[in-house]
């Protein structure tokens, strides 16, 4: 295995596979190859790549990042966002929600980026080809996995397969390490269905806020925008009140037209926002039930495939670059008994991202209360669920201020 120098030796070769390329499987990769594991990511795409989409890495996220030597690609990649702010769906009334500019390096020792998800990806791919150039097998779709003693062995389609001594499923919703380990799951509706696009900020009137992150509040549907890609395009997702699309994919194509449907009467800005939008996609809201258990001897899951979350408080990136870093601490921790080590990594995890997943889901019904129809009572909301202060600091400090650098391994 090709490492730079100074990487630690902790994992002394040992091999872990890991099962998909998102950004929760390529920060587990990053982590590992550092502490001296040799790693083996299967990928079922025929190249690497993440859709365009905008992604939210906040205090909790980038300082992991940072420590595992991103912070000069973030910086470069990244747009430093000044704070969040909510803006009434109707007349466009703004309130202020949260600073994330300097106050939250003060606050919780790290910044909040936004980014343009494929630049994430494309810098944590060339981080690990540093290390190791040829950890990535590609076309390579996970169906299975079986587990013989002291070793485990991943299970590829054309009946092809990869043997280790862990894996890691990090293969997302429809995860089939997941189904091998613990059978089907249960899927189940939310009634609402998502939108969304990117928007060059050239198309935008001024009165769109193109440094920081906007949440528009309406009854039965609200809005989501940020700037990524250094602050030339803009990140919308609109999440709306309806249960006939519940297709649950995030390439499937809408219309401009079917889109603005969703947000008559909404403010101009909101409309400006939808035309500018080159392509409009749409993914149905699904909801599983967390899992209580993980990890089956030397096999175990992070991300999507073990606990998938709403985008409402945008830290489901988040934990999955959790679950990878902490992962690589525990199996460091353990690297003389990897099935400790994947125990202990669970352990660790469930309650956090459990209660993430439920905050989420808690989100929604905040975000579109009826009550968001009448201008007075929607001030009533507003100040009672957003108020500045207490009530956001209890909201979003557990959240933000998380540090998996110091956590004690179990």
């Amino acid at each position: 295995m090709k490492t730079s120098e100074g990487i630690e030796k902790a994992g002394r070769g040992r091999r872990i596979l890991i099962a998909g390329g998102g950004l929760g499987g390529l920060t587990a990769a990053l982590a590992l190859l550092r502490k001296g594991f040799d790693v083996e990511v299967y990928e079922q795409a025929s190249a690497l790549g993440e859709i365009g989409a905008g992604v939210q890495i906040a205090a909790n996220g980038t300082r992991l990042l940072q420590d595992l030597g991103m912070n000069d690609a973030l910086e470069r990649i990244g747009t430093n966002i000044t704070g969040k702010e909510i803006r009434l769906w109707s007349s466009g009334r703004t309130w202020p929600l949260i600073d994330l500019g300097a106050t939250s390096v003060e606050r919780y020792g790290a910044p909040y980026f936004t980014l343009h998800r494929a630049d994430l990806h494309e810098a944590l791919v060339a981080a690990i080809r540093r290390l190791k150039p040829d950890t990535f097998h590609l076309g390579c779709k996970a169906v299975g996995c079986k587990q013989d003693g002291d070793k485990v062995l991943l299970e590829l389609e054309g009946g092809a397969a990869a043997s280790g001594d862990a894996l890691i499923g990090a293969d997302g919703v429809h995860s089939r390490i997941r189904q091998a380990l613990f059978g089907a799951d249960r899927p189940k509706f939310t009634g609402c269905m998502a939108w969304r696009g990117l928007v060059s900020v050239d198309q935008l009137p001024s009165t769109v806020t193109r440094t920081g992150g906007v949440f528009w509040l309406g009854p039965g549907a609200h809005i989501v925008h940020y700037p990524v890609r250094r602050g030339e395009l803009l990140n919308f997702i609109g999440i709306v009140n309806r249960d006939d699309w519940q297709v649950e994919s995030w390439t499937a194509r809408g219309t401009t037209e079917e889109c603005l449907k969703d947000f008559e009467g909404w403010n101009d800005d909101v409309h400006a926002m939808v035309r500018g939008i080159a392509t409009p996609y749409k993914w149905a809201l699904i909801v599983r039930e967390p899992l209580t258990q993980w990890t089956v001897g030397r096999a175990t899951l992070l991300g999507d495939a073990c606990h998938s979350t709403l985008p409402l408080l945008a830290q489901g990136a988040n934990m999955a670059i959790e679950d990878g870093y902490l992962l690589a601490r525990c199996l460091e921790a353990y690297a003389d008994d990897l099935q400790a080590g994947l125990e202990s990594y669970q352990t660790l995890r469930l309650e956090r991202t459990t209660r993430i997943v439920q905050a989420s889901t808690d989100q929604l019904g905040r975000n579109t209360h009826p009550a968001l129809s009448d201008p007075a009572l929607a001030e009533q909301h507003i100040a009672k669920e957003y108020a500045q202060g207490q009530v956001v600091n209890d909201r979003y400090d557990w959240v933000y201020g998380y540090d998996a650098t110091r956590v004690a391994i179990p």
